[in-house]
């Protein structure tokens, strides 16, 4: 079955950097987009930051410049660096994947990792 396993998450002081990974197994990771959103307390899931198969990259206004999202489909893993953090960053980031093939259609999600900037 699809699992995506997160990890990379912990405690920063604000200007910090943090990489977070999500290791993909279960599907043919290297035709799909891959996406990371987050979800702060009290707030809805957002998107951060998608990658197409083609290697292509969008990311929300509030994180450009500061985190870049990439892939490397040998390891079947999706990355997202994180610098200049700040403490608005704060939320549990998730690695997500939409499958459109009938069967298995649906948004997938890990379990989440979580980040805390704080001093």
């Amino acid at each position: 079955q699809v699992q995506l396993v997160e990890s990379g998450g912990g405690l920063v002081q604000p200007g910090g950097s943090l990489r977070l990974s999500c290791a993909a197994s279960g599907i043919i990771f290297s035709i799909y987009s891959m996406g990371w959103y987050r979800q702060a307390p009290g707030k809805e899931r957002e998107l951060v930051a998608g990658i197409t198969s083609g290697g292509i990259t969008n990311s929300a206004d509030s994180v450009k410049g500061r985190f870049t999202i990439s892939r490397d489909n040998a390891k079947k893993t999706v990355y997202l660096q994180m610098n200049s953090l700040k403490p608005e960053d704060t939320a549990v980031y998730y690695c997500n994947v939409y499958l459109p093939v009938a069967g298995t259609r649906g948004n997938y999600w890990g379990q989440g990792t979580q980040v805390t900037v704080s001093s």
